[in-house]
């Protein structure tokens, strides 16, 4: 099944007015009449069709400057994409969140696909465009900052590219540096960004007077789900103040735990790169007597990286993510378990546990008399975060930033961009920052890695059931929003098992 659709135009006023109801109910719960910034962080663009079709538009500037003028696309004369043909996205193309459906199931929520428009809402040397990253540093964050760079002179002739130092507070404590293609030649072959991040320093008044000051019309955003809802309400201030400034989110995480998108630039380096951490606990645990070898991986919410490099590596004995409840004592507990490896086999590796396991395993065999143990605890946490990006990053980065920037240069703003099912998207905001992405244990991929390891599944058939619940409940909840349901319900968190350690 193809990811990418048409949207067909709304079909009758009573869908209609049922979204618009929704959209107004949802805004009077959630903001107070005194926050006008506040009722535009709830705002959806909502257009309804046959079958429970729901596109999710993302904000364009003339929603609120509707005389804005128009321009061709400087691509149609550029000789690197002469030769492409039907190079321009036709402006009702959509993306599909679920490729995967029953014939006899609506067609759901869809997204704008990405790409470039025939027609502009900048003249190139109106624009004024800014970079800026924040959070914790991941793979792939100079290769986003370069790819903008070039992408914005190479494709649109733009030369008006500053970076903003230090994460948000630099918008408003720090100058800004100029950037160009010559600057930013090398900076993909090194890690961390050479921007500058950190974390908070978010003051909205502050940063939209900074982007009036310095005549920023267009701001690229380079975060996580924190940054990303800073994102927001940075939008939301500058569309209040009827500015015309395009604000764009990069989602980055290199815990891949963001929701509705497939994964995250920087989540295939650190998978890679956990192959050696992984690598070098096998090899102690193999050179001692009843040898364990234990590694932490990033993933405190979410076990993406420890479940895909235990799938990579197949040296792992036992792979734990905060997802997957286990307990230590008692018959089938952990504890057991290793026992029972360490017997079979000499020895064995232990994926995504911390300092508090370790000592809870060397605390057990201290019990065990005639049974020794050599234990080795590795953390490779910032060794992974702070790597250059492999190929496959630094592709995925370069299409993530062209989307981008594509997406400013036609007029839209308020959103976020990533694949959906293979096809790059313009996502609004609130959809990547409602909630986390998670493993999920009841999927046939978390079955995969159980079955690589042989370690027990630590969970009751009870414990199953619950789960399947909870995902039928969440499934019965979108398709209620689908038909105009104005009244949803949270989906609950119903794990009854308590988690003993909790991954970092």
């Amino acid at each position: 099944m193809e990811a990418v659709g048409v949207a067909p135009a709304p079909t009758g006023l009573t869908e209609k007015k049922l979204l618009d109801l929704k959209d107004s109910l949802a805004a009077a719960k959630a903001s107070p009449a005194s926050s006008p910034a506040a009722k535009w962080a709830v705002k959806k663009k909502l257009a309804g069709g046959d079958a429970g079709y729901v596109l999710e538009d993302v904000p364009h500037l003339t929603d609120y400057l509707p005389e804005l003028p128009t321009y061709p696309n400087p691509l149609q004369d550029n000789p690197a994409y002469s030769v492409v043909k039907q190079y321009f996205v036709n402006t009702d193309d959509t993306v599909t969140q679920k490729i995967v459906v029953h014939k006899t199931s609506a067609r759901g929520t869809h997204f704008r696909r990405a790409g470039p428009r025939q027609r502009v809402y900048f003249q190139l040397d109106e624009v004024n465009a800014a970079i800026v990253t924040c959070g914790g540093l991941c793979p792939g964050l100079n290769t986003v900052i370069r790819e903008l760079v070039c992408g914005l002179y190479d494709m649109y002739g733009v030369t008006s590219v500053v970076g903003i130092e230090g994460g948000y507070k630099g918008f408003y404590s720090r100058n800004t540096i100029p950037l160009t293609p010559k600057s930013v030649n090398d900076i993909h072959k090194r890690g961390g960004t050479v921007l500058g991040t950190s974390r908070g320093g978010h003051d909205t008044g502050k940063i939209v007077d900074s982007l009036k000051d310095r005549g920023i019309n267009q701001v690229y955003i380079i975060g996580g789900d924190g940054t990303q809802k800073g994102a927001s309400v940075i939008y939301e201030e500058v569309r209040r103040q009827g500015l015309k400034c395009s604000v764009v989110g990069v989602p980055k995480t290199i815990d891949n735990d963001i929701a509705v998108i497939d994964k995250s630039f920087g989540f295939d380096t650190a998978v890679e790169e956990a192959q050696k951490a992984i690598n070098a606990a096998h090899v102690e645990a193999e050179s001692a007597e009843n040898g364990i070898g234990v590694v932490k991986l990033m993933g405190r919410n979410s076990g993406f990286i420890a479940m895909y490099a235990t799938l990579a590596s197949r040296d792992v004995d036992c792979c734990l993510i905060p997802e997957s409840p286990f307990y230590l004592e008692g018959k089938g507990g952990l504890l057991e378990f290793i026992e029972k490896r360490l017997k079979d086999n000499g020895h064995m590796t232990l994926l995504d546990v911390g300092l508090w396991l370790s000592q809870k395993i060397k605390d057990h065999f201290k019990k065990k008399h005639n049974f020794p143990i050599t234990l080795k605890y590795i953390d490779p946490t910032y060794m992974i975060r702070a790597v250059r990006s492999n190929a496959s990053d630094n592709v995925y980065c370069t299409l993530l930033a062209h989307s981008a920037l594509h997406g400013a240069m036609a007029g839209y703003t308020g959103f976020t961009v990533a694949p959906v099912n293979g096809r790059h998207a313009y996502i609004p905001f609130y959809r990547i920052t409602e909630k986390q992405n998670k493993v999920v244990i009841t999927d046939r991929m978390w079955a995969r890695v159980l079955c690589s390891t042989n370690q027990p599944c630590f969970l009751s058939h009870e414990d199953v059931e619950n789960m399947k619940h909870d995902d039928d409940e969440h499934h019965l909840h979108n398709t209620q929003l689908l038909h105009g349901d104005i009244s949803p319900s949270p989906v609950k968190d119903s794990s009854k098992c308590n988690r003993s350690a909790e991954a970092a």
